[in-house]
């Protein structure tokens, strides 16, 4: 048992480097002897664990792609009212980022890959599953006559992209205050849902 402990911890120290190269290089420039560097093992050890660098990409997309998937959970999982947990969904979204500024780089990464259609790298799927919550959550606030009808995944959509340009601009120049942003961004979704014209 000890053993499959440490082999574990191995793979994530692995991980953990690669991570960190990644997000100071990008992907495409990073080697596989600089992660082996980086977690200080030797290069031949960074295959006992992962087959290729895009192993690596997908397993720490993997990792990224679970959090996600917490945070839209509780969202669901939430009994307040349907504005009030799209607006923790968003401020959850924006802490969780700017709490791991490394891990959220290689989000460009995850993109282009996502783009290229690289093996077992389905970003669309989180994307997806992100929509649903935002016009699940919209549909209820509607059923409610918080917002207007109908509340569909076009909307869910630009709320989405709302949030991921505010994460975009940050990531290309880090001195944006992206933990000042939650409250205009939604500020500015709950006004334009509330007044859409009918």
């Amino acid at each position: 048992m000890p053993r499959q402990v440490d082999r574990a911890a191995r793979r994530e120290q692995i991980l953990a480097a690669a991570v960190q190269v990644f997000a100071e290089k990008g992907f495409a420039a990073t080697r596989v002897d600089e992660i082996a560097a980086a977690a200080g093992v030797a290069k031949g050890s960074v295959y006992l664990y992962f087959d290729s660098r895009e192993a690596i990409l997908t397993a720490a997309f993997a990792a990224y792609a679970e959090r996600s998937r917490e945070i839209l959970a509780a969202a669901a999982a939430d009994p307040g009212a349907p504005l009030t947990r799209l607006e923790t969904l968003i401020r959850s979204v924006l802490a969780l980022v700017s709490s791991d500024p490394q891990r959220t780089r290689l989000l460009v990464d995850f993109w282009a890959a996502g783009i290229q259609n690289l093996p077992r790298l389905e970003i669309a799927t989180v994307y997806q599953d992100y929509r649903a919550t935002v016009t699940d959550l919209l549909q209820q606030a509607a059923a409610g006559g918080d917002l207007r009808t109908p509340a569909t995944e076009a909307y869910a959509a630009v709320v989405v992209g709302a949030v991921e340009g505010c994460l975009l601009q940050w990531l290309v120049d880090p001195q944006l205050p992206i933990d000042e942003l939650a409250d205009p961004l939604i500020d500015l979704c709950q006004h334009g849902l509330r007044n859409a014209p009918k």
